[in-house]
């Protein structure tokens, strides 16, 4: 097997309204299936409230350990919108007005309609670049290994979607999901043994009920897609010797494949 390129991430939500419960958060499973998608390993999710030292503590930890970190939330105009001034705390270097950013909130809004308030949408860290907002003009932006972005899940998608190309993914994840009528008691012993044969494999068990009816999704997820289908026929063959029916799971009923 050669060696496997791992690129991983972590995603930062910021909002008091998020943890209050007022919104609920679309962003998260939005980045997690996106970056999977390019080979790059969500490995840490975290919320934290409108608090600087929290935001800023949080950041440097983050930014320190994964390869990329992806902010939403705090960059509009309102006083509790205190991401950008955090960021340049944490990174240690002035809040500076864009002047790319003023133009381009210049040419959203209708003369006279740029106020001071709007005017805070421009203020980036020192030697940060613009991350594009084609739905409402206001930008985010990179610093580092950081990308903030708007925390309105419309806005954050037509973000991401701008950097995407830009961002450097290692080999991507293969998934591969087995469905069985078992209970996790019955097959957990033979899928731990099957974990320790495969251990560059990430293997889960995930019990459900549908239809009425209660079972077990088994996950194997990995890079290499020769092991992973051999650890896959063992799952399979696991399940007909302890008197079960396996099955592969519909792909709409598995959201984290990544095929």
């Amino acid at each position: 097997m050669t060696d496997t390129r791992i690129v991983t991430a972590a995603v930062l939500v910021i909002g008091d309204e998020i943890l209050s419960g007022r919104t609920k958060d679309a962003n998260m499973g939005f980045l997690a299936e996106r970056l999977t998608g390019l080979g790059i390993r969500l490995r840490e999710a975290r919320v934290v409230p409108d608090v600087p030292e929290e935001i800023v503590a949080a950041v440097n930890a983050l930014r320190a350990r994964y390869d990329y970190v992806f902010t939403t939330g705090g960059i509009g105009p309102t006083h509790d919108d205190i991401t950008a001034e955090c960021i340049a705390q944490a990174f240690g270097v002035p809040l500076l007005r864009h002047p790319e950013a003023v133009r381009r909130l210049e040419a959203h809004y209708e003369p006279g309609q740029l106020n001071e308030a709007r005017l805070r949408m421009a203020n980036v860290p020192e030697g940060g670049t613009l991350i594009d907002n084609p739905v409402s003009a206001a930008p985010g932006f990179r610093i580092g290994n950081v990308h903030v972005m708007a925390g309105v899940p419309r806005i954050m998608q037509a973000m991401f979607d701008g950097i995407a190309p830009t961002l450097a993914g290692g080999d991507k994840v293969l998934s591969r999901t087995v469905t069985c009528d078992l209970g996790e008691g019955v097959i957990a012993a033979g899928l731990g043994a099957i974990a320790a044969e495969y251990p560059e494999l990430s293997v889960g068990s995930y019990p459900y009920f549908r239809a009425g009816k209660f079972g077990t999704s088994l996950v194997l997820r990995g890079t290499d897609a020769a092991r992973l289908s051999a650890a896959t026929e063992a799952v399979r063959v696991l399940v007909v010797s302890l008197g079960g029916t396996a099955g592969a799971e519909p792909e709409k009923l598995d959201p984290e494949k990544a095929e």
